[in-house]
């Protein structure tokens, strides 16, 4: 199989790192080749404190993934959280020489390139620059520029900063496990890509994506990006508050809260209880299935509050700014029990559970149905929107460097009478030069009807 036929995403989380292996099949859907998954050790709260156990970890993950997709894997699409990372909003704009030619992905890509030189603060440093609208001389809230003409060019922008120390570990990591880092990528917004509908983005949604070690969070209004934060607490306290609270070890501890775990106390019966088996031969310990809620409950409305807070900071209660969709609760922590009821009744919003598999198209036995992968299977559908991006690159690549062959064959058209050279066998010509091409630069398999789409719209547009 051809290394440009797939995609691998690579989720470094505070309880588990889960690499996929996936490809885009001929509807658009994921078609996953293989999962790996390992325990994390060396991470906490999102950011690496263990720079060899977290290589070991990734080395893991990668090898199963590895044996179940039968192929190799050498670069990845990465996620990043933790409590360093904060967001901005900035304006910057360009002028542009050439106002009567059309504005093309490069002075988009100009604009974006002049916000990343942003002086942050000392030991930061920009990860993400999300353009939320654009101006093109005095016309303003421009969702797409490319193809407008204008002089000045000047855009809002989303821009996510990060610990330059956090990242370059992550990176090493990577490295170090023998593997190239295709992409840095904000987990929430890898969530929000598995998780979250078109329609939700419009109306104004927030994911709150709980994890491990961190709940992430980004907000949508109008299909723009919003606000983004990572808020430093996760299942992983709440699972230490039940130890520490029923006095029992970490592993007991967080069996209780995936087995028998409640957000509401209220609806827990005060005469159900679960055994827990006693250490060397001391008694076993019963304990009470509402005390256990109870202590869930408590950290639980704790991070909510937190939501609330950052909910607040984007003006999520203004009429103009309001969430319609409500609250998407994904992340292994939305798989407690009520709390999607305890969400409703904290932030006053609806909310629903965001299972990551609706993008997936052969997820038969519903391994991946689970919360817990929505950033993973977000940073493959990121990964994979890299390549194909990659690969619209190389096909207009190809189509410029036949533009020569093109206008010949149409000056030779339009200059002869015979009736033996015709339009479509010139542009069948073409493909298949360009088929050829392809073939050498080993930049993906086929090109298909894409290809032939693109020769035959400059066909037509050197023929006006």
């Amino acid at each position: 199989m051809e290394n440009q036929e797939y995609s691998v995403g690579l989720d470094i989380g505070t309880t588990k790192i889960v690499a996929i292996v996936g490809r885009r099949n001929a509807h658009g859907k994921i078609e996953i080749l293989g999962v790996g998954k390992a325990k994390s050790l060396g991470v906490h709260k999102g950011i690496v404190n263990n720079i060899s156990q977290t290589i070991n970890s990734i080395k893991s993950a990668v090898a199963e993934a590895q044996s179940s997709a039968g192929v190799p894997i050498s670069k990845v699409t990465v996620g990043i959280a933790g409590k360093h990372i904060r967001s901005l909003q900035h304006s910057d704009y360009i002028m542009r020489d050439h106002p009567d030619q059309y504005i093309t992905e490069e002075d988009i890509e100009k604009l974006k390139d002049q916000v990343k030189k942003l002086v942050m603060l000392p030991g930061e440093e920009i990860i993400h620059v999300l353009p939320q609208d654009y101006k093109v001389d005095s016309e303003g809230e421009i969702q797409e520029p490319v193809g407008m003409h204008g002089k000045r060019l000047e855009a809002n922008f989303h821009v996510v900063v990060g610990q330059m120390g956090s990242i370059r570990n992550i990176a090493r990591c990577v490295r170090e496990a023998g593997l190239e880092m295709e992409a840095l990528t904000l987990e929430p917004l890898a969530s929000s890509e598995a998780v979250l509908t078109k329609e939700e983005k419009e109306a104004g949604v927030a994911i709150v994506d709980i994890g491990g070690g961190t709940t992430d969070i980004a907000i949508f209004k109008d299909n723009i990006i919003r606000h983004t934060c990572v808020i430093p607490y996760g299942g992983g306290i709440i699972t230490d508050d039940i130890k520490e609270g029923c006095s029992i070890i970490e592993k007991h501890a967080e069996q209780l809260k995936v087995k028998f775990g409640s957000s509401v106390p209220e609806l827990e019966k005060d005469s159900t209880y679960v055994t827990i088996p006693g250490l060397h031969g001391r008694p076993d310990k019963e304990i009470s299935l509402k005390v256990l809620a109870q202590i869930i409950n408590a950290r639980v409305e704790e991070i909510l509050e937190m939501v609330n807070t950052e909910l607040k900071a984007y003006g999520a209660f203004e009429q103009k700014k309001k969430l319609i969709a409500g609250i998407v609760l994904t992340g292994g922590g939305s798989n407690l029990r009520n709390l999607r009821q305890l969400a409703n009744y904290t932030t006053g919003f609806d909310s629903r559970i965001g299972f990551a598999n609706e993008y997936v198209a052969n997820d038969k036995n519903q391994y991946l149905k689970g919360p817990e992968f929505a950033t993973s299977i977000g940073l493959l559908m990121e990964s994979l929107k890299i390549r194909d991006k990659k690969m619209l690159v190389t096909e207009e690549e190809i189509i410029e460097e036949l533009k020569p062959q093109i206008e010949n064959s149409i000056q030779a058209q339009t200059q002869t009478h015979s009736q033996e050279i015709q339009m479509p066998q010139v542009q069948n010509d073409i493909v298949e030069m360009a088929k050829q091409k392809a073939e050498v630069k080993k930049n993906r398999p086929t090109f298909g009807q894409s290809l032939m789409d693109k020769v035959k719209k400059f066909f037509e547009e050197v023929e006006e």
